[in-house]
């Protein structure tokens, strides 16, 4: 089978496109362009210098106590920012947990990290 041209980028996920440094965190917390909020989740917005999108996120034990939990949060965000990173300008992002996500279900935790970035996609 041949292949073909597709209309949308291929969806991956690599290391230039993730903050690595804690200088590069503190860049975004210290003069972010926008903040968006939604209920339990919280976005930091600046304009970065690099070619590509890139995320961060700070997800702290005190509001998400076990790992697993954690790990599913950085897991979902991933996978939103993975597949709408080529529709997104040269940003950097960082996401944190305002409140507990005790009660709150894995489709909830989906569409607030969904509008976080439509938020995004807009400006």
């Amino acid at each position: 089978m041949p292949k073909s041209l597709l209309a949308t980028p291929t969806a991956n996920f690599t290391k230039e496109q993730r903050l690595l440094t804690p200088a590069a965190f503190r860049e975004v917390f210290d003069a972010p362009e926008r903040k968006i909020h939604q209920g339990h989740l919280m976005a930091f917005v600046k304009p970065s210098a690099c070619d590509k999108p890139r995320i961060g996120m700070a997800i702290t034990k005190r509001k998400v106590p076990t790992a697993v939990a954690r790990n599913l949060i950085k897991r979902h965000i991933r996978e939103q920012f993975r597949t709408k990173a080529f529709k997104l300008e040269n940003k950097d992002i960082v996401f944190i947990v305002k409140k507990s996500i005790k009660g709150i279900n894995s489709k909830e935790l989906k569409k607030e990290i969904n509008n976080i970035f439509k938020k995004i996609e807009k400006k």
